[in-house]
Parts: C-alpha cells; structure tokens; sequence
C-alpha cells in the first residue's frame, strides 16, 4: 500500500523564508548564489542561479534524518567545469541532441556546435559548449517562500540558434511536498527548442551505489530507435518484447546489457520513450521510480510527449578526479550511480518532419512542466 512519503501539513502552514547563500565564483569573478527551500516536513531543496540548477532534493528518513536524492557537487566551480556531466542543470536551447549539428527552419539553414561524439559521431548536444546549463541566471525568490524564478535572455545567434529568447524557469516546493519544474520561453523571431531538466536521481541516497538495483516503470509503449551516433531514425518502434519494455515495473539492471541493438549504441539506456497518453494542456504520469531497499518512489509528471530514460553510463569516476571538483561530499560517482528522466519533446525534432514541432514563433509561448512526486512505500 502506497503511503504518503511527506506528511501533509494543514493549509495554514507554509514553508520556511528562503534562505540565499554564497555558492563560490566562476572563472570570470561573478559570484554564484544558492537557495533553499524547505517544507514544514523537513522535505529541502538547493537551488543555484548557475545554469538554473537543482543542487540537491533531501526528504526525511524513518529516523528524521536528511537523505539526499540527487549527485552533484559541493559548490559553483564543480557545475561551471568541463567534466559536469549537466548534473540538475536546465538545459537548453536545445536539450538531447541535433544530428551534424545542422537544422534548417523556415528555408533557412543554422549551423551549431558539434560539441558530442557518440560511437566517434559528431552532433550537436544540450545546447551547445556553452549551453543555458553553463550560463549564470537572474534570480527571484517569491515572496511567499515557495518558489524561485531563474530567467535568462538568450541572443539571437547564441550558439547559432535564432532569435532573442526570454526563458523564465520556477522550482516550486508546493504545499504537497511536490517538486515542481516549470519552463516558460517567448522569443522574438522563429527558433527551435527543448528545454529539459537533467537531474541525477538515486533514491537510496547512498551515491556509491548503482541504480541497476532500482525499479522503473515508464508509461511508454514506444521508443525512439537510433543510429550508431544516438540519432532517431524517424521510426517509432513498439517496446513489447524487447529489454525496452518498462510498462510493467522491472529493475533496471537486469536487461540494461542485453545484447539488443538499441543498448549497445547507447551503452545501456540512454533513449526516448514516447509516452502513451500524453496530456500536453495538463500532465500525464510518465515514470516510475523505485529503491527496493528503501522503499522510496519518485513519480515524474508532465506535458511533454516523452521521456528520456538515461543510466549514467558515461558517469565514471575519472571525471571527479586528477584536478576535476570532486562530487558532493568529496565524492567520486561510478558508472550509473544514477538516472537521469529527461522529460521532453523529441531528439532531433528539427530534423525529422515526423516529429512533434519544436519551433516556436512570436506571439506563441513554450511551456515545459515536470512534476515530482515523493511516497514511500
């Protein structure tokens, strides 16, 4: 039986005054800052204006202690360095990946950094070398304690993409101890984009462990096969009967080496599964996560067409060492230590006609919304 992982509070209540707080300096000498919010039931969350980024998500223990569900590091110079591999960060323009780095919109072609090789292809990843993910935001607490707005205007022709967009995205820490990541875009002439959270999650809040042990369901009964380069193909193939099947809860280390196309080119998961029911003017259940030692289960809504189900298979501890910051705590996170649910729409959109569009043009506004949800059971 499912039990509410966060007691409820009664409507009177309301979470603690935001706290900032210095969070170090980048290499330029701007100061980056740090928020947290916290619930009435002890539920706590950080925040950096670097990158717009989650830098932890800690709920209560049986005992009342803090257990930390999220990797990352300690302070800004960790985020602001060339080995994150965009831990919580808000990604963009473009999250996940554009094929040669090249898309043509409105019969003219942009060209963009091909700043990712997968399987010795190059493409264009996460925005680009300097993404929204390695940028430094504008923050606004609210004034009710509940939330932090992160906005940020992106120059037309930054990264090579279109138009000056004006990006606004709000962590929110809502009554019911539900985490909630909101983005909302308007811009000034046509472009392309797919802002996603990529946040690391591991629920048993030990980061030297894997998440191989963990339990996830996706409400998904289509994925997105690849090229060796992990772009698209343009079909949309069926999970029954393959190791992408997670309709039905499975662990995720028991198929994540099968010997099946799809795992081989991503090294494990690393693909987007198309979501059954999509709900774009609400949200829609899209996984399921679960620690079976400890019971705790994270549920990811949203309004987006898919999920990106990625195991941190290129984490290793190479990256946390030999002059790079340590992860929190001085750590050194393994090989999928965590997994990543990138809510989103579909990799390559701009290239693939078949797609869901991912243009968006004056007069029109992107919004991104991606729910979290915390019970144990």
């Amino acid at each position: 039986m499912l039990s509410p992982f966060i007691r409820m509070h009664d409507n009177n209540s309301a979470p603690h005054m935001i706290q900032a707080a210095d969070f170090g300096r980048l290499a330029d000498g701007r100061s980056a800052q740090v928020f947290t919010l916290e619930h009435p039931s002890g539920m706590r969350i950080r925040l950096t204006d670097f990158g717009a980024t989650l830098v932890s998500c800690e709920i209560p223990a049986a005992d009342g202690k803090l257990v930390d569900l999220t990797l990352g590091y300690d302070s800004v110079e960790g985020y602001a360095g060339e080995s994150n591999p965009y831990f919580g960060a808000s990604v963009g323009r473009f999250g996940n990946r554009i094929a040669n780095g090249r898309f043509i919109l409105d019969g003219k072609e942009y060209t963009l950094a091909e700043n990712n090789e997968p399987n010795g292809v190059a493409c264009h990843l996460h925005g680009g070398r300097t993404g929204f993910s390695h940028v430094l935001w504008t923050a606004e607490p609210s004034a009710d304690g509940r939330s932090v707005t992160f906005s940020y205007l992106s120059k037309d022709g930054e990264e090579g993409y279109p138009g000056n967009l004006n990006v606004r995205v709000t962590y929110t820490l809502t009554e019911e101890a539900e985490l909630v990541w909101e983005c909302v875009a308007t811009t000034d002439a046509p472009t392309v984009l797919n802002i996603i959270n990529h946040c690391y999650w591991n629920l048993s809040g030990d980061h030297g462990t894997s998440i191989t042990d963990h339990e996830l369901t996706l409400h998904a009964d289509r994925y997105l096969p690849t090229s060796p380069g992990m772009i698209p193909t343009g079909e949309l193939a069926p999970v029954t009967g393959t190791p992408m099947d997670f309709t039905k809860p499975h662990i995720i280390g028991d198929r994540i080496d099968a010997d099946f196309e799809a795992l081989k080119f991503g090294a494990g998961y690393d693909h987007c599964w198309v979501l059954s029911e999509p709900k774009p003017e609400s949200s829609a259940l899209a996984a399921r996560l679960k620690d079976p030692k400890s019971g705790r289960v994270l549920e990811v809504s949203t309004n987006q067409p898919a999920v990106q189900f990625y195991a941190a298979n290129w984490v290793s501890e190479e990256l946390f060492q030999g002059g790079n910051a340590p992860g929190k705590g001085g750590a050194a996170y393994g090989k999928r230590s965590a997994c990543c649910l990138e809510t989103e729409n579909f990799p390559d959109a701009p290239n693939q006609a078949n797609f869901p569009s991912p243009v968006l043009r004056p007069g029109d506004t992107y919004r991104h919304v991606l729910i979290h949800r915390f019970s144990q059971e």
